[in-house]
C-alpha cells in the first residue's frame, strides 16, 4: 500500500487525476468510480483537461435505493453533473436504485462486473472505515449486495437532504470481494473527520470491523491523502 500524502486537497487530487491518466495512456478501459464530496475537486480537474474518456466504461460503487436516476440526491444524478455530461464514456454503469426485485439488481450487476474487469477503482473511506456502502460488520466475500445504511452513515449524508429522514436507509453497493478484483484501488481522504478511518486501514489489523482494512489484501493500492486525514498514522 502506498501513501502519499499533500498539504492541500488540490494537490492531493491532481495527483489523482495523474494517476487516472497514466491508466488510461497505459490502456486501461474500465474505471470504477465513486461519489461523494471526496471525489469532486478530482472530477473538476478532469472536466476541465483533455482527458478523454470517449473508448472508456465507468462502473460506480453504489446507489441508493429507492431512488430514481433523475433525482437530484441520486448517484446517477451526481455523476452526471460532475462528469459524464462533461466528459462521455463509451458506458456508464450505475445500480438501478428504482429496480425493487434486489436479487434481480444484484445478479444484473454483478455480471456487469464480471463482463467489465475494473482496471482502476477509485474510492473514498467514510468515517467508520466504510469503502463503497460496505459498512462494518461485512463479510469480505460479498459482491453486490443490498445493504442498510449505518446510523452514522445517514448522519454523515444528511446534509445533502433536508433532513435525516429524508435520507435511504438503504443502498445497492458493490462488495468488497469485487472491489478487491480491480487491477489498481485509488483511494482519496481528506479532513480531520477521516483520520482515525485511514490509520486503521494502513496500520490496523485486518478486521471486518473496518471494511478498509481489506485493502492490505490487495496488491496494488494507492492512498492520496491531506495532512489532515494523514494526522494520526505513525510512518
Amino acid at each position: 500500500m502506498q501513501v502519499l500524502v499533500f498539504d492541500t486537497v488540490k494537490e492531493a487530487s491532481q495527483k489523482a487525476y495523474d494517476v487516472f491518466k497514466e491508466a488510461l495512456n497505459n490502456g486501461s478501459k474500465v474505471f470504477g468510480l465513486a461519489t461523494g464530496s471526496t471525489p469532486e475537486t478530482l472530477y473538476d480537474i478532469m472536466v476541465q483537461s483533455d482527458i478523454d474518456f470517449t473508448q472508456s466504461a465507468s462502473i460506480n460503487l453504489d446507489e441508493y435505493y429507492g431512488l430514481a436516476g433523475d433525482h437530484p440526491q441520486s448517484y446517477n444524478y451526481f455523476m452526471n453533473e460532475h462528469l459524464f455530461n462533461k466528459k462521455p464514456f463509451r458506458a456508464n454503469y450505475l445500480p438501478d436504485g428504482k429496480n425493487t426485485d434486489s436479487a434481480n439488481e444484484v445478479e444484473r450487476y454483478n455480471q456487469i462486473i464480471a463482463d467489465n474487469p475494473i482496471d482502476l477503482q477509485l474510492l473514498g473511506i467514510g468515517g467508520n472505515g466504510h469503502i463503497g456502502f460496505n459498512e462494518p460488520g461485512t463479510d469480505f466475500n460479498e459482491r453486490t449486495q443490498l445493504v442498510d445504511l449505518a446510523p452514522e452513515t445517514i448522519e454523515a449524508n444528511k446534509r445533502f437532504f433536508e433532513s435525516a429522514n429524508d435520507v435511504p436507509s438503504k443502498a445497492y453497493s458493490m462488495g468488497i470481494a469485487s472491489i478487491l478484483e480491480s487491477k489498481t484501488i485509488l483511494l482519496l481522504a481528506f479532513g480531520e473527520g477521516k483520520a482515525e478511518a485511514v490509520k486503521g486501514m494502513v496500520e490496523g489489523p485486518v478486521t471486518n470491523d473496518l471494511p478498509a482494512s481489506a485493502l492490505q489484501n490487495h496488491d496494488n493500492v494507492i492512498v492520496i491523502v491531506d495532512k489532515a486525514a494523514a494526522s494520526l498514522l505513525s510512518k
